[in-house]
């Protein structure tokens, strides 16, 4: 089991200014850095698991985090990737309900638990961290609309080139119209975020190769054509 390691104060958390804390005033970020656990946690290693209880928020400093559901079948529909700034878990938390989803660490992560009792009394006397996270929920709703979506409109492989692109924009590097995913997900975590069986995803994948598409270094993705992954995803359509 992980043990609690020193942790910066939140005032200096060079992560705070991606997070929803960002704005948070001296006081209460002076009792949140009181009363969290700072933990590092290897890849692989299970965050929380659904059905269990909720009894704080996790807030990423660095590293990424998956969170997905399991099927009956035993494969994963990832709903999300969770990076430096983001909170995981809060939803539950506040719904005071059992967790939905299991996270896991994709990449090791240096992660801040903040008990259940602290978080929900920043909600309570902080007015404009409470319009910020009501407009993370609503933000995540429209994000749950538009996967279920591309889930039922469009095909495997629009949605896997949709998905190249999201993991672009938020983990792509050298800019430009080729970018290198600098993340390392299986191809069964790629299948478990676009909705398929890996095997289609190995398909495809070297199809989009085929095609100057994409290059696969290894377990690296290099994306060469953005802007016809964008045509093939129907991303405007």
């Amino acid at each position: 089991m992980n043990k609690p390691e020193k942790s910066t104060p939140c005032e200096l958390c060079l992560s705070r200014k991606f997070s929803m804390f960002s704005e948070v005033g001296q006081e209460h970020l002076c009792n949140i850095t009181d009363s969290k656990n700072f933990i590092s946690h290897k890849k692989g290693q299970i965050l929380y698991y659904e059905n269990t209880k909720p009894l704080g928020v996790f807030c990423i400093n660095s590293g990424i985090v998956k969170i997905y559901k399991t099927a009956s079948n035993g494969k994963e529909q990832i709903i999300r990737l969770a990076q430096k700034g983001d909170f995981v878990g809060y939803t539950s938390m506040i719904a005071e309900e059992a967790y939905t989803t299991t996270a896991t660490i994709v990449e090791d992560a240096r992660i801040c638990f903040v008990p259940k009792e602290v978080f929900l009394k920043l909600l309570s006397e902080d007015n404009n961290f409470h319009r910020r996270l009501t407009r993370s929920l609503c933000h995540d709703v429209g994000m749950m609309e538009s996967q279920l979506t591309d889930a039922t409109q469009k095909s495997i492989r629009e949605r896997l080139a949709l998905t190249l692109l999201k993991l672009g924009d938020s983990y792509g590097v050298d800019g430009g119209d080729k970018q290198r995913l600098d993340i390392n997900l299986t191809r069964e975590e790629i299948a478990g975020i676009v909705g398929t069986a890996t095997e289609t995803v190995i398909r495809l994948l070297s199809e989009f190769k085929k095609d100057g598409l994409i290059d696969l270094q290894g377990k690296k993705i290099m994306l060469l054509d953005r802007k016809a992954l964008v045509r093939l995803s129907d991303f405007y359509g």
